[in-house]
C-alpha cells in the first residue's frame, strides 16, 4: 500500500516518510542553531534562569548578604602606608637608598629616590583600634564599620591594564566589567532606573575613559549608564513638548508592539532586544531619574553632612548622596568616580594626597553613617579602593627638591576597605613587609576581591560565567580565587 501524498508548502507531493525525514533534518539543525547561538551571544549563569537577557530581578544562586553594591573608585592608585598602613621602618629609614633592591618593580626609574617617610601621623581610632592618618579624620570614626585588607596586591604597574584589571578582571580592555556580571547575574529589583549606574566626575575621566564600566561581550542592557551629578541627570531625557499623559502612554504601546514584530523578524540579533530595553527604560525613567536625584527632597542636616555647598566636597558630596538615593530605590550597582587620576600622587604627595582626602573624606563617612542609621549599611556592600598601591621611596621632580616628591606606582601592595552586606566591622586583614613594599601575610588577589564580593551577593564566582569559543569565561577567570572568609561576619 503506497503512503498518501502530503503536499508541501510549494504544492508538490511529498511522503510521510520524507515528511517525517525533513522534520528529523530540522529538528537536528534548530539544535543547532540554539547550541551556536549560546556560543556567539552567550548563555546565562548556570544555576540561574536561562532564556534570554533581561534585567528582571533573579534569585542568588546561594544566601546573600548584600542585594547592592556602591564601589568607591579612587583611581590613580591611593598610597597605602599614607593613609591605612603605618611603616615605622620608613621613619627610621628616611634617606637610606633602597633603588637596587627595587629596581625592577620601578616605572620611572630615573626619578626614583631613597626610602621616604610618610608626611602624615598615624593614630589607632575606635573600639577596633585600626591605624588611620590624620589624612582621614572623618572616616576614622567609622573605622568600627570597616574591614580594612592591607594586603591586596595587582599584576600590572601601568594605569590603563590595571584598571581593565580591578573593573573586569583581566589586563585588556572589551571585557565585561564588575558591575556588568552583577547585573548579568542578579538583574535589578528596579524597572524604571539602571540598574548599573555610574557616577563620574565632572572633574574628568579616569586614563582608560569610559571602558571601566562597559558590558564588554554581554549585551548593552548591562553595561553603566551615567548620570550627571549637575543638571539633568541624563542628557535628552526630557520630553521637547507637553502633552497628555494618555497620548504619551498610546505612543508607547503602539511603539512597543511596532519593537516586538521588528524584533520577531531578526532574530539572533543580540544588540537589538538591548536597544528596544533602553529605550523602554529611557521612557520610564522621565520621572524616577528626576526623582532620585532630587536633593531638594532632603533636610538641609543631611546636605551639610555630606558637605553639599562646600567648595571641596560638593561634587562628591552629591553623588555621595545621590548613591544612597539611588541604592534606596532598588539599584543594584552604583559606581563613583573621583578626578582625572587624582590619586596618582608622583609629586607633591603631601599636599597632592591630602587635597584628595579633603574632597572625599568627608562625604563617604557620611555615606557610611547615612545608610547605617537608615538600616540600609546590612544589606549594601561599600567598597573603597584604587587599581593599585605606591612605592615606600621617593619619586623626585626634576629640580630633586624633597618637599616636591612624591610615590611611584606600586604593583606589589595596595589598600583596600569594604563595609556592610556581610562584612565583620572593626578588622584589618592582612599585612605588608616592614617598608609597605610588598603584602606578605594573607595576601589577597583581584580575582579573590572579585569572588569576596560576588560572594557576598550570593554569586558563585566558579558558576557565574558566559560560554565563549566552548570555554567558560568568568570575572574572576581561570587561575584559583579563593573567598576572604576572613573578613566575612
Amino acid at each position: 500500500m503506497q503512503p498518501e501524498p502530503f503536499e508541501d508548502h510549494r504544492g508538490s507531493d511529498l511522503s510521510r516518510r520524507d515528511f517525517f525525514e525533513r522534520v528529523g533534518t530540522g529538528c537536528f539543525g534548530a539544535a543547532l542553531a540554539t547550541l551556536l547561538g549560546r556560543e556567539a551571544f552567550g548563555e546565562a549563569p548556570r544555576g540561574g534562569p536561562v532564556g534570554g537577557f533581561d534585567l528582571r530581578p533573579k534569585l542568588p544562586l546561594q544566601p546573600a548578604r548584600a542585594r547592592s553594591v556602591i564601589h568607591l573608585f579612587m583611581n590613580g592608585g591611593p598610597s597605602q602606608m599614607d593613609l591605612f598602613d603605618p611603616k615605622t621602618e620608613l621613619d627610621r629609614f628616611h634617606g637610606k637608598s633602597h633603588f637596587e633592591e627595587i629596581a625592577g618593580e620601578v616605572e620611572n626609574p630615573q626619578s626614583a629616590g631613597a626610602l621616604m617617610r610618610s608626611p602624615f601621623k598615624f593614630e589607632r581610632h575606635g573600639r577596633s583600634g585600626i591605624w588611620v592618618s590624620d589624612a582621614l579624620p572623618h572616616l576614622a570614626g567609622c573605622v568600627d564599620d570597616l574591614a580594612v585588607i592591607r594586603s591586596m596586591y595587582t599584576t600590572n604597574l601601568t594605569h590603563e591594564p590595571a584598571l581593565f584589571k580591578i573593573h573586569s578582571g583581566q589586563e585588556m580592555p572589551g571585557l565585561p566589567s564588575l558591575g556588568s556580571w552583577v547585573t548579568y547575574g542578579l538583574g535589578s529589583e528596579c524597572q524604571n532606573l539602571p540598574a548599573y549606574v555610574v557616577l563620574d566626575d565632572p572633574g574628568g575621566l579616569p586614563v582608560n575613559h569610559t571602558q571601566s564600566w562597559q558590558s564588554g561581550y554581554l549585551p548593552p542592557l548591562y553595561q553603566g549608564t551615567r548620570f550627571r551629578s549637575t543638571g539633568s541627570p541624563v542628557l535628552n531625557l526630557q520630553r521637547d513638548f507637553e502633552e497628555p499623559d494618555r497620548v504619551t502612554r498610546r505612543e508607547r504601546e503602539l511603539i512597543a508592539r511596532l519593537d516586538a514584530l521588528h524584533l520577531g523578524s531578526r532574530p539572533g540579533q543580540s544588540q537589538l532586544p538591548a536597544r528596544i530595553a533602553s529605550y523602554e527604560l529611557a521612557a520610564r525613567m522621565q520621572l524616577s531619574a528626576t526623582d532620585a536625584l532630587d536633593l531638594s527632597q532632603e533636610s538641609p542636616r543631611t546636605l551639610e553632612m555630606y558637605g553639599i555647598g562646600s567648595k571641596k566636597t560638593d561634587s562628591y558630596g552629591r553623588r555621595c548622596l545621590y548613591a544612597r538615593r539611588l541604592i534606596e530605590r532598588g539599584v543594584r550597582f552604583v559606581q563613583l568616580f573621583i578626578e582625572f587620576q587624582i590619586w596618582d600622587n608622583h609629586t607633591e604627595l603631601a599636599s597632592g594626597l591630602k587635597g584628595a582626602c579633603e574632597k572625599t573624606d568627608q562625604p563617604i563617612a557620611a555615606l557610611l553613617r547615612d545608610l547605617k542609621q537608615r538600616g540600609l549599611l546590612d544589606s549594601t556592600l561599600v567598597v573603597w579602593g584604587g587599581e593599585f598601591g605606591r612605592l615606600p621611596i621617593a619619586q623626585m621632580s626634576g629640580d630633586k627638591d624633597e618637599k616636591k616628591s612624591g610615590r611611584d606606582h606600586n604593583k606589589n601592595a595596595m589598600v583596600t576597605w569594604m563595609a556592610g552586606g556581610g562584612v565583620k566591622g572593626g578588622v584589618t586583614h592582612g599585612a605588608t613587609d616592614a617598608l609597605g613594599m610588598a603584602a606578605v601575610e594573607d595576601r589577597v588577589s583581584v580575582p579573590d576581591f572579585h569572588a569576596t564580593m560576588l560572594h557576598l551577593l550570593g554569586l558563585n564566582h566558579e558558576e557565574l560565567f558566559v560560554l565563549k569559543n566552548g570555554l567558560r569565561d568568568r570575572l574572576t577567570g581561570v587561575n584559583p580565587a579563593r573567598v576572604v572568609r576572613e573578613i566575612l561576619a
